[in-house]
C-alpha cells in the first residue's frame, strides 16, 4: 500500500498542479521572503529545487519499492536480496519513464529522457545505500555478540 500511494503522489504530481508555472508560484514568494532572492536568481533556484524533488520522490519509490517485493518474495534467512532490489530499481524506472510519457502530452509540461536517468540514478543510488546500510546493520550486529534475525545482506 505505501509503495501505491507513493505513486500515486508522483502521478498527481505529473499533473498541470505540479507544472513549473504552478511550483513558481508558491516557491518564489517563500524564497524571496526568506532569502531575498529575485526573480533573476529565482529561475535557477527554482530548476535545482524541482530536480531536488525527483531525487527526493523517487528515492521514496525505490525504498517502498523494496519493501514491498521483500514482502511478496520473502526469505527468511536474509534481509537484503539482489532480486528485491533489482525489482524496486525496474519498478521505479518503469514509473519514471510512464510518468515522463505522460508529462509529454500535457502543455504544460515537459516529458524528457533526462529526468528518467535522474529519477533512475536516484533509485539506484538508494539501493546502493540500503545495501551497504544493511550490511553494516549485520556486521554490528554480529560484532555485538547479538544473533541476527536474519543472515548478512550478501546472501
Amino acid at each position: 500500500m505505501p509503495s501505491a500511494f507513493w505513486v500515486g503522489v508522483i502521478a498527481l504530481e505529473s499533473t498541470n498542479l505540479g507544472s513549473a508555472e504552478h511550483t513558481g508560484w508558491i516557491l518564489y514568494p517563500v524564497l524571496h521572503f526568506l532569502f531575498r532572492v529575485s526573480h533573476a536568481q529565482f529561475a535557477d533556484w527554482h530548476m535545482v529545487l524541482r530536480k531536488t524533488g525527483h531525487v527526493i520522490g523517487y528515492s521514496i519509490l525505490s525504498l517502498l519499492l523494496f519493501r514491498s517485493w521483500r514482502a511478496t518474495f520473502p526469505r527468511l534467512s536474509t534481509r537484503w536480496c539482489l532480486q528485491w532490489a533489482v525489482l524496486a530499481q525496474l519498478s521505479a524506472s518503469l514509473v519514471a519513464t510512464l510518468d515522463e510519457w505522460h508529462q509529454s502530452f500535457l502543455p504544460s509540461r515537459t516529458g524528457t529522457y533526462k529526468d528518467v536517468i535522474l529519477d533512475s540514478a536516484a533509485a539506484a543510488a538508494v539501493q546502493v545505500l540500503l545495501f551497504l546500510f544493511l550490511r553494516a546493520l549485520n556486521r554490528k550486529t554480529q560484532a555485538s555478540g547479538i544473533l541476527p534475525l536474519h543472515n548478512s545482506p550478501e546472501e
